[in-house]
């Protein structure tokens, strides 16, 4: 039993991360600690995507919510799940309930002959030529996704002064609108145009697999992240909310293929953009992405995404009962 978790116990509602103090739980502790994910995570409790109010009706609710899919889950067939197979934690493990598989699918979004993805916003595709001016490897790229919440002045004009200190050509995807922009120093854009550009939307895959990037500040989400592996590009963790901070361990510890930004803080800013981009630990991050790349884009885990894909719409088309699922379940050896 977990009697060290971020749980009221009295009042039967979760407690958030700023009201946990000594006497309900140390929010630093690892979670591995419980045995419940590989030690290697380095996850604590803070990381969890809590995403919850402080109001105890709003708690009540969402937990309501999550045990009602919890439940639900257990009784649905087939679930395809956008990650990998093999993906270096201990998901493969995991058995599933009798009657029940979990196919992942997550490579397929790496299969080129797929229909380009489209997004609903307006991207700027200057990108594409002002890269190609650039030396190979030398581009910071930066974005924190279309969804994430603005992460305010005091850290935007971090990030600006430290990409300014670096001293190296960055291109930030940063949404042109006062709550993002806010914080951007006086004539911030003006002082940096010989070697930086500033876009509201960038074709992220474009830019990503452009051989001028040398490496990628980033929120984490996991399409970014997918999008930064698929393209072999080391990545500068800034998580914000929701299941960033879960994907940053996986990309720190579990895979090693990025470093954390602990801070917006101009030096702090530097000095990670420095480890990538010049230490010998940018090499090893170089290596393990292009290592993961492989794996997943044309290793077993794109033969097992198209063959989990394959055996959900058979399910669907044939209508198999309950009692056959089990008997042809994704492996290694029957990809």
């Amino acid at each position: 039993m977990l009697t060290d978790c971020p749980y009221n116990k009295h009042e039967g509602t979760i407690v958030s991360a700023d009201q946990i103090d000594g006497s309900h739980c140390n929010i630093h502790q690892n979670i591995a600690d419980f045995q419940i994910l590989p030690a290697k995570l380095k996850l604590r409790f803070k990381d969890l995507p809590w995403l919850i109010s402080s109001s105890a009706v709003s708690q009540e609710s969402r937990l309501a919510f999550w045990l009602q899919i919890v439940n639900h889950v257990k009784s649905i067939r087939s679930i395809l799940i956008n990650s990998l197979h093999g993906e270096g934690g201990d998901s493969d493990l995991y058995d599933p309930p009798q009657g029940q598989e979990i196919l992942p699918v997550g490579p397929l979004l790496f299969d080129d002959g797929c229909k380009k993805t489209t997004t609903m916003w307006q991207t700027d595709q200057t990108c594409t030529d002002w890269l190609d001016k650039q030396s190979v490897g030398s581009v910071i790229y930066v974005s924190f996704g279309s969804w994430a919440a603005p992460i305010g002045p005091e850290k935007i004009s971090g990030l600006a002064h430290g990409l300014e200190a670096s001293e190296r050509p960055f291109l930030w995807a940063l949404k042109n609108h006062p709550s993002w922009r806010a914080g951007l120093p006086d004539r911030y854009m003006e002082k940096v145009a010989c070697r930086g550009k500033i876009v509201s939307w960038a074709p992220q895959d474009d830019i990503l697999k452009h051989k001028a990037v040398g490496c990628y500040i980033t929120h984490c989400g996991w399409n970014s992240v997918l999008e930064a592996v698929r393209h072999g590009v080391p990545m500068i963790c800034y998580p914000i909310s929701s299941d960033h901070f879960i994907n940053c361990a996986y990309i720190v510890h579990m895979w090693e293929v990025g470093i954390a930004l602990v801070s917006s803080d101009q030096s702090d800013v530097k000095d990670c953009i420095g480890r990538v981009m010049e230490d010998q630990e940018g090499r090893h991050l170089r290596q393990m992405v292009n290592k993961l790349r492989e794996t997943i884009t044309v290793g077993e885990a794109m033969c097992v995404a198209k063959r989990s894909l394959s055996l959900f719409m058979g399910r669907i088309k044939n209508n198999q009962p309950d009692e056959d699922i089990r008997g042809d379940q994704v492996t290694p050896q029957n990809k």
